[in-house]
C-alpha cells in the first residue's frame, strides 16, 4: 500500500492552521460561550423545565422499575434470584459452578 506524504502534510498543515486560529480566538471566545451558557441555565423557564423533568423522573422511576422486574420475571421465570441447579452452567465434570 502506497503512503501519501502530501496528504499527511496537508492534514498536518490544516490542523496547525486550525489550532493557531482557535488559539487567537482564545479566551475571549471561551468567555463569550460560557456567558451564554450561564444565561441560558439561569433563565427561569429553563430552570422550571429542569425541575419538572426531575419531578417526572422521580414519579416514573418506581413504575419503570416495576415494569422491568415484571419483564425479567416473565422472561426468566423468576425474579432474578439464585438459579436452581437445573439451569446453572456446569463444569466439565458436570458439577454446577458456585
Amino acid at each position: 500500500m502506497k503512503k501519501h506524504p502530501i496528504k499527511k502534510l496537508t492534514l498536518l498543515l490544516a490542523f496547525g492552521i486550525g489550532y493557531v486560529l482557535g488559539a487567537r480566538a482564545g479566551r475571549g471566545r471561551y468567555e463569550q460561550i460560557a456567558d451564554g451558557a450561564r444565561r441560558f441555565a439561569g433563565n427561569p423557564k429553563v430552570q422550571a423545565a429542569a425541575e419538572k423533568a426531575q419531578e417526572t423522573v422521580a414519579q416514573q422511576a418506581p413504575v419503570v422499575a416495576s415494569a422491568v422486574k415484571d419483564k425479567v420475571t416473565g422472561t426468566f421465570g423468576h425474579d432474578g434470584g439464585q438459579d436452581d441447579d437445573a439451569t446453572r452452567p456446569r463444569s466439565a465434570a458436570g458439577q454446577p459452578f458456585s
